[in-house]
C-alpha cells in the first residue's frame, strides 16, 4: 500500500489550537515519550536545571514535567500566541513556574530571546513542522549554541519508518538521517532511545516518532 502522511495546521487561529489540544490529550505511547525526555533532563544530575520546550504547543509535556519535578525552571517557546495561550490553560498553577517566550524557530536568532541559558532543551512533534532537513539541522545548531557544555537535547518528533513505501512530507524523515544532523552540528553521544507507535504498512499522521537525545 502506498500513500501519503503528512499534516496541515493553523498555528495561529484560537480554535484550531483549543481543538488540537482537545483532540490530542497524551495517550500512553506519548506518556511513554514524555517519560523518556524527563529522564534525560534528571541524568544531568542538577536539581535546577533550566530546561527550555522548543514548539510547546498544548503545554502537555511542560505539564508532565512540572507535575514530576518541583525543582527545575521551564521556558516555553512556540511562535504561535494562540498556542502559548492554550499552553497557560493546560498548566495551571504550575505556570507560575514557566517562562512564555514567543520566538519563531526559523529564525536563526531565536536562542537571543531565551530568558537564559538552557541545560536542556527538549521538543515534541515540532521540528518536523518547519518543512525540511535543512531548518531542522538549523535548530539543532543553534540549540549547540546555546547548551553549556554537558547540556542535553532531547526531541520526540515524527520521523519516516524504514522500509516503509509511503511518501512522507519533508519534514519526517528516517532517524539515521537525524543522527547525522546531530553530529554535523557537533553533537555527540546521538542516539534514537525509542521508536513509538511504529506504522509501515497503513501509517498516519500521528504515528512513527522517535526519542532522539544528544549531549552538547
Amino acid at each position: 500500500m502506498t500513500g501519503y502522511v503528512g499534516a496541515e495546521h493553523a498555528f495561529h487561529d484560537s480554535d484550531f489550537a483549543q481543538d488540537w489540544a482537545d483532540r490530542f490529550a497524551p495517550s500512553g505511547p506519548r506518556l511513554q515519550l514524555f517519560d523518556l525526555i524527563l529522564s534525560q533532563v534528571e541524568r544531568l544530575d542538577k536539581p535546577t536545571a533550566h530546561v527550555v520546550e522548543l514548539g510547546t504547543g498544548p503545554g502537555y509535556l511542560a505539564r508532565h514535567i512540572l507535575e514530576r519535578n518541583n525543582s527545575i525552571t521551564y521556558e516555553a517557546v512556540d511562535f504561535s500566541d494562540a498556542f502559548l495561550d492554550v499552553a497557560r490553560k493546560t498548566l495551571g498553577d504550575h505556570g507560575a513556574r514557566v517562562v512564555f517566550t514567543n520566538a519563531d524557530l526559523m529564525d536563526l536568532e531565536w536562542p537571543a530571546r531565551l530568558s537564559k541559558r538552557p541545560d536542556a532543551v527538549v521538543s515534541t512533534w515540532a521540528l518536523h513542522d518547519l518543512g525540511g532537513q535543512q531548518a531542522v539541522a538549523d535548530v539543532y545548531a543553534r540549540c549547540l549554541e546555546a547548551l553549556p557544555e554537558g547540556g542535553v537535547l532531547v526531541n520526540g518528533d515524527f520521523i519516516k519508518p524504514d522500509g516503509t513505501t509511503w511518501d512522507f512530507e519533508a519534514g519526517r524523515f528516517p532517524v539515521a538521517r537525524h543522527l547525522e544532523l546531530l553530529h554535523e552540528a557537533g553533537f555527540k553521544d546521538a542516539e534514537c532511545l525509542a521508536l513509538l507507535e511504529p506504522n509501515i504498512e497503513t501509517p498516519t499522521s500521528a504515528q512513527n516518532y522517535a526519542c532522539l537525545v544528544a549531549t552538547r
